[in-house]
C-alpha cells in the first residue's frame, strides 16, 4: 500500500475480472462473450468511420445512438443514456441515485462489482442472502432505505425474475431507485424490465452490446428509464468525462442495434447450444440451476469445483470458480459454439476419467 495513495484508494476492493489468456489453443469460457462474430454490418460501419473524421471529437450527447436504442425498444430518445460499457453506467448510477446515508440492497449472490463500487463511493449496503434454490427472496427487498439494484438474469447463478416480481420490488419502494441490470436478457424466455419504464418513474434498467450484440471489444452499455433519471446519468458523465464513447464504438453500435435478423440469428444459436449441453452436463450427474443466460452455473456431488476449474484449465479451457459460500462448489461456464462445447466435453471427461483410474 503506497503513502502516497488517497484515502478512496486505500479503502476499495478491486473488481476481479475473468482470466484472459493470449495464447493458441484456448477454449474461453470463463467471461461470457458471445462465440459469435458481430453482424458484418458492424464491421463496415467502422470501416467506413475510419475513413471519416477521427481527428475530431465524437458527439458527447451521441443522439443518434440513443435515437436507434430509443427506437429498438419504443421509447425517447430523452429516456436513453449511453456510456463505455455497462460497467460505467453501473457506477454512474451508484453515484447519481445512491447516497452514502442510506443502506441499499443487492443480493449476497450477484454481480461482484456492486459492493465494489458500494465501498468505493462510500455507500452503505445490505446484501440479501438468496434462497436455497439460488432464486431471489422478492419481500426481502421491499421498502429499501436507499435503493434497489440487481440483475436479471442474475449472475452467476443464471436465474431469471419473471416481471411480476419486479414489478413488486418497484411498486414498494416507491421513493428510491430500483436499477435491473439486465445484461444478459437477450438469452432470456422472458421480457425485459424497458417494457415497465412509462409506467415507473423510479425504474432504471441497463443493458450491454458486449453479450447479445457481440461487441465486448468496443465497450458500449446503456440505460433505459425517466427523462428525470437519464439527466441524473448525464449530469454525472459531464462531471467525470464527455466524451465516453468514441466514434467507431458508436458507429458499430448503430449498426448492430439496425441489424436485428442477425442479432436473432446469433442469440437463438447460443439458446439452442445452452439447452444441449444442459441435457448433456445432467445426464453426467451434474446439478445445472435453471439458465436463462449464455452461460450455465453447475455442481457435482463428487467432483470438487476448483479441483475441475483447475483440471479444466490444465487443459486449455478456461471456466469460471468463485471462492465463496456458498457457490463454492459451482462452475460457471459460458456457452461457445458447438465445436467449443464439444472440445469442453472432451477435456471435462478426460479428466473425470483420470481421476477415476488415480483413485484406488
Amino acid at each position: 500500500m503506497s503513502k502516497y495513495w488517497s484515502k478512496m484508494a486505500m479503502q476499495t476492493d478491486p473488481y476481479v475480472p475473468g482470466e484472459q489468456i493470449d495464447q493458441t489453443g484456448i477454449i474461453k469460457l470463463n467471461t461470457n462473450e458471445n462465440p459469435y462474430p458481430p453482424s458484418p454490418h458492424v464491421v463496415n460501419a467502422i470501416r467506413h468511420e475510419m475513413d471519416r473524421k477521427l481527428q475530431l471529437y465524437p458527439s458527447p450527447t451521441v443522439d443518434a445512438l440513443r435515437e436507434t436504442i430509443a427506437d429498438r425498444y419504443q421509447l425517447m430518445k430523452e429516456n436513453v443514456f449511453v456510456g463505455n460499457g455497462s460497467d460505467e453506467v453501473l457506477g454512474f448510477s451508484f453515484m447519481a441515485f445512491f447516497d452514502q446515508e442510506k443502506k441499499i440492497r443487492f443480493p449476497a449472490i450477484t454481480y461482484s462489482f456492486y459492493p465494489v463500487y458500494a465501498k468505493l463511493f462510500d455507500i452503505p449496503y445490505e446484501e440479501i442472502s438468496l434462497t436455497r434454490d439460488f432464486t431471489i427472496p422478492v419481500d426481502a427487498f421491499f421498502q429499501s432505505e436507499g435503493g434497489v439494484i440487481f440483475p436479471n438474469p442474475n449472475a452467476p447463478t443464471s436465474i431469471y425474475l419473471e416481471l411480476e416480481h419486479i414489478i413488486e420490488i418497484i411498486g414498494n419502494n416507491p421513493d428510491q431507485v430500483v436499477i435491473v441490470d439486465e445484461a444478459y436478457i437477450d438469452f432470456a424466455g422472458g421480457g425485459s424490465a424497458a417494457t415497465l419504464i412509462d409506467t415507473y418513474d423510479n425504474l432504471l434498467v441497463v443493458q450491454t452490446m458486449s453479450k447479445s450484440r457481440s461487441l465486448a471489444g468496443l465497450r458500449i452499455g446503456f440505460a433505459l428509464g425517466n427523462a428525470d433519471l437519464i439527466e441524473g446519468l448525464t449530469r454525472i458523465k459531464n462531471s467525470f468525462n464527455s466524451y465516453t464513447l468514441d466514434r467507431l464504438a458508436i458507429a458499430g453500435a448503430e449498426a448492430a442495434i439496425n441489424d436485428n435478423d442477425y442479432f436473432l440469428q446469433t442469440t437463438e444459436k447460443v439458446v439452442q447450444t445452452r439447452n444441449w449441453v444442459i441435457t448433456k452436463l445432467k445426464k453426467s450427474g451434474f446439478t445445472v440451476l435453471p439458465s436463462q443466460t449464455n452461460f450455465i452455473f453447475i455442481s457435482h456431488y463428487k467432483l470438487q469445483a476448483e479441483w475441475l476449474y483447475e483440471k479444466l484449465k490444465d487443459n486449455g479451457v478456461l471456466v469460471r470458480h468463485f471462492n465463496k459460500i456458498p457457490i463454492e462448489n459451482y462452475l460457471r461456464i459460458t456457452i461457445g459454439t458447438d465445436e467449443d462445447m464439444n472440445i469442453f466435453f472432451r477435456k471435462l471427461n478426460e479428466v473425470i476419467a483420470n481421476k477415476q483410474v488415480s483413485t484406488p
